[in-house]
């Protein structure tokens, strides 16, 4: 009897024994498979946090510790790389530009203090103004057909405009690395100069008398780019007929001109008189338009270059 109750104690130290060793070997592989992970994290705001972790890659890591980036905001590395142990996750803004540090090769090339400092240079931001010439457009009238003996007679100098160009530059190390344009202003709208193209005169056409045409030149005139307008609202905006000086616009003698030009001024243009009764926002130094009655008439009539002199 003794003999049955002592062979039962061991095989129960034996079961014993078997479970503690399957209990330790079980422990032992479940840290394996946890491989942790000591993380640090650093939020913009420059608040650091250091987690343990089984995830390796930098979303998931974010993610098991309740961390969600801004629209504005990035990491680094990025989130599908991998980290191991005592790697560092960075936030930041993502117009920040990181600037990696040269390593040290195995030959032993080592990079100087100064060196290093330059690679982290801040980036600061200028704001640049800049006066900028806007070329003058050269305008041919050919009224001589396709006659060959021609000549060339300058009506109106062009004259360059100027536009004020306002830029945001970016700099590092005093080098420029980034320019923004942020507004353009025109100072100065080009005159275009206008060139018309003639039949070289002869001696036999010099003794020929003056026509009409050439003895209704007007002295001491300017070359004016003149347009056309009617009363309605693509022209003017609105539809009443009402000029800026308060009268009934009339075809055949409204103009509306820049105010160099006073309200009742009489001008002739091109050998007919009319009275500047109107303004135009576009209506701007050697301009004039012309009040017509109908949006077709003012689309016949186009662009025209007439002479023009105040009629004192």
């Amino acid at each position: 009897m003794k003999r049955e109750e002592k062979a039962s104690i061991s095989i129960i130290k034996i079961i014993c024994i078997s479970i503690i060793l399957i209990l330790i070997s079980g422990i032992g592989v479940m840290a394996v498979n946890l491989n942790l992970n000591d993380v640090k994290i650093v939020l913009e705001n420059g608040y650091e946090m250091t987690v343990l972790t089984s995830k390796t890659k930098v979303s998931e890591i974010l993610k098991e510790n309740n961390i969600v980036l801004d629209e504005d905001q990035k990491t680094i590395p990025d989130l599908e790389s991998e980290i191991s142990s005592e790697e560092t996750i960075k936030i930041t803004d993502k117009s920040y530009n990181e600037v990696q540090i040269a390593k040290i090769s195995e030959e032993g090339v080592q990079t100087s203090l100064n060196q290093l400092l330059e690679s982290y240079a801040p980036i600061t931001e200028k704001i640049i103004v800049e006066q900028v010439a806007i070329p003058y457009e050269t305008v041919t009238k050919n009224s001589t057909g396709t006659t060959t003996n021609t000549t060339n007679k300058v009506l109106q100098n062009g004259q360059d405009g100027l536009k004020e160009i306002t830029y945001k530059v970016k700099y590092q190390n005093d080098v420029e690395i980034e320019k923004t344009v942020i507004s353009e202003v025109i100072l100065k709208e080009p005159v275009d100069k206008i060139v018309r193209v003639q039949q070289k005169v002869t001696s036999r056409s010099m003794s020929l008398p003056r026509t009409a045409s050439n003895s209704s030149s007007q002295a001491g005139a300017t070359t004016y780019k003149i347009t056309a307008y009617c009363p309605c609202s693509k022209c003017c905006g609105k539809t009443n007929g009402r000029t800026a000086s308060g009268t009934k616009a009339t075809a055949g003698r409204t103009v509306a001109a820049s105010s160099k030009f006073a309200f009742g001024t009489k001008l002739n243009i091109g050998g007919h008189i009319y009275t500047v009764e109107d303004r135009g926002g576009a209506i701007k130094g050697n301009k004039i338009d012309i009040f017509v009655n109908s949006h077709a008439e003012a689309l016949r009539w186009g662009v025209r270059y007439l002479p023009v002199s105040v009629v004192n």
